[in-house]
């Protein structure tokens, strides 16, 4: 932790926020004098490493500023408590009057390591893309979608407004439906359609959830919401907003059986595309739960909660199913097809602990989702390293063209993804292990009033779900990675420099989270605890 002023933290928020537009804006430009008769399309990639680079780095400082978790050797020294629970880097400017709209901006222990996720994810995704450019028509365009994708991204996890939340929420459908729809593989138009007509009838619905809130309490302000924890609003008013507003978020989360749309914009989308849906989009979905349902409409939710943990643990069996159907030999699986499929699986965790309501439960959940998007995003990059040398990401075509094994012909490739399915599967000591095991935790002792035996159901579901989720995860390993050895193996290229450096920090941060999960249940917990007592300290 670093001193930092709370004006200069302020200014860092909004720069995160805004600055990419700011940058999309400036890629659309004409070229410099200077890059005329050089080359323009490195350039403008270029540029969008080096804005997505300069948000990494505010980010960076922004949590190295943000007021920790106080030590125990501090305490015990007598120094000033620290307020990790507390917004902080907050703004807050009158922006409509009349419906009491306002821009307000902050970060607690629950957005912040969110906020960092979606900064890092995107910079690995525009430094990737600057040595390996998806085929499509202009990097202009492509590097303004990615830039205004991260500012609505960005925007969701540091608004503090229910209106404001919305436009964010929605502002990341338009330039992903383009990044699939122009940049895409085979199927990519009505893949980006079935994306952006799920999506976005979701969000309709979940926007007049948000209107009867705001409508009902007199106000859009989420911390004045949280505050009150539900009690300006009916028991009846509640149980209608959190049907409305679950809606919404289950198709973005998605959640069983609102799925259906996840697989097809994977399989189709670039392999930057298939990153930032996987690492960062699916997160607005849970964490609009976490933010808004949770204790804004604390009844509602206590009514729901049993549904959405049944719905959860379906997605968890389900997708384990899907995936080792795919996996099978003969079945013509595509590899990014069971990676998405296993998303909805590894979401359903999410989903099972936030439907806990307990601390454990959605501190479980919160760091899932981090898990989640570090491992999965690893994943795909490795996918579409893969396609990139075969031509397609068909398992039987893999395992019959790295028939001589991948771990001889290329074995840090080979080593690397499966490192990245056995963080998937769960393994202790790395990222995805510490998620499962807490929502697992939370739902063996769910809140008060809500039916143990039912959770404890649903736990032994979750838990049978690890197992399948293992048993897929080996097979690809096994048919990918340890093919039968052939006599005259085709080389391949191994991992190249920039491979390396996208993929090296993912690594890195799967084993500290798992080896140190500490690092972050410190920043989430407080806040947790905060929220779960209805905004009292």
């Amino acid at each position: 932790m670093i001193d930092i002023s709370p004006s200069v933290m302020q200014f860092l928020l909004a720069f995160i926020v805004v600055a990419p537009l700011v940058g999309a804006a400036a890629a659309l430009l004409p070229a410099p004098p200077g890059l005329k008769g050089k080359n323009p399309d490195q350039a403008v990639l270029r540029h969008g490493m080096v804005v997505t680079g300069a948000i990494l780095i505010a980010a960076i400082i922004l949590a190295l500023g943000f007021d920790h978790p106080q030590t125990l050797d501090s305490a015990r020294a007598g120094e000033t408590p620290s307020h990790p629970s507390k917004m902080q880097a907050t703004t807050d400017i009158s922006w409509i009057p009349a419906l009491d709209v306002r821009i307000h901006l902050g970060i607690d222990g629950i957005s912040l390591p969110l906020l960092v996720l979606t900064a890092l994810l995107t910079f690995l995704c525009a430094l990737y893309s600057y040595f390996k450019m998806p085929t499509g028509p202009s990097p202009k365009a492509f590097v303004a979608l990615v830039l205004v994708l991260e500012s609505g991204t960005l925007a969701t996890f540091a608004v503090l407004d229910l209106l404001l939340f919305f436009l964010a929420f929605e502002m990341v459908l338009i330039p992903m439906y383009f990044l699939i729809a122009r940049w895409g593989g085979a199927q990519k138009q009505a893949a980006a359609w079935k994306f952006i007509l799920y999506t976005l009838l979701g969000s309709v619905v979940m926007l007049l959830g948000l209107l009867l809130i705001g409508l009902k309490s007199g106000t859009f302000d989420m911390v004045a919401l949280a505050t009150d924890n539900g009690r300006g609003l009916t028991t009846s008013v509640q149980v209608v907003a959190v049907l409305a507003i679950g809606i919404g978020l289950a198709v973005k989360t998605p959640m069983w059986p609102l799925h259906s749309w996840l697989p097809d914009a994977h399989t189709a989308a670039p392999t930057i595309g298939s990153v930032l849906l996987a690492g960062v989009l699916l997160k607005m979905g849970t964490y609009g739960f976490v933010r808004i349902a949770i204790p804004i409409a604390p009844d509602g939710m206590h009514t729901f909660a049993p549904y959405l943990a049944a719905f959860a643990v379906v997605g968890i069996i389900y997708g384990s199913l899907a995936c080792l159907a795919l996996a099978r030999k003969g079945a013509k699986g595509d590899l990014k097809r069971l990676i998405a499929y296993s998303s909805v699986g590894h979401m359903g965790f999410v989903l099972l602990g936030i439907a806990s309501m307990t601390p454990t439960g959605v501190n479980g959940a919160l760091f899932a989702n981090i898990a989640h998007g570090l491992i999965t995003g690893l994943l795909f990059f490795l996918v579409g390293a893969l396609k990139d040398r075969y031509g397609t990401a068909d398992l039987d075509t893999l395992a019959g063209a790295t028939g001589a094994a991948l771990y001889g012909r290329a074995p840090r490739l080979g080593g690397l993804l499966a490192f990245g399915a056995v963080a998937s599967l769960g393994l202790p000591g790395l990222a995805g292990f510490w998620g499962e095991m807490l929502t697992m935790f939370g739902a063996f002792q769910p809140a008060e009033g809500l039916s143990r035996p039912a959770f404890l159901t649903f736990m032994v579901i979750a838990g049978i779900g690890t197992l399948l989720t293992a048993a897929y995860l080996l097979v690809v390993v096994r048919r990918v990675c340890m093919g039968e050895q052939r006599e005259t193996p085709e080389p391949i290229a191994d991992i190249q420099g920039y491979e390396f450096a996208a993929w090296t920090p993912l690594v890195a941060l799967t084993v500290l989270a798992g080896l140190w999960p500490a690092v972050l249940l410190g920043l989430t917990d407080p806040a947790v605890q905060k929220l779960l007592a209805g905004g009292k300290s």
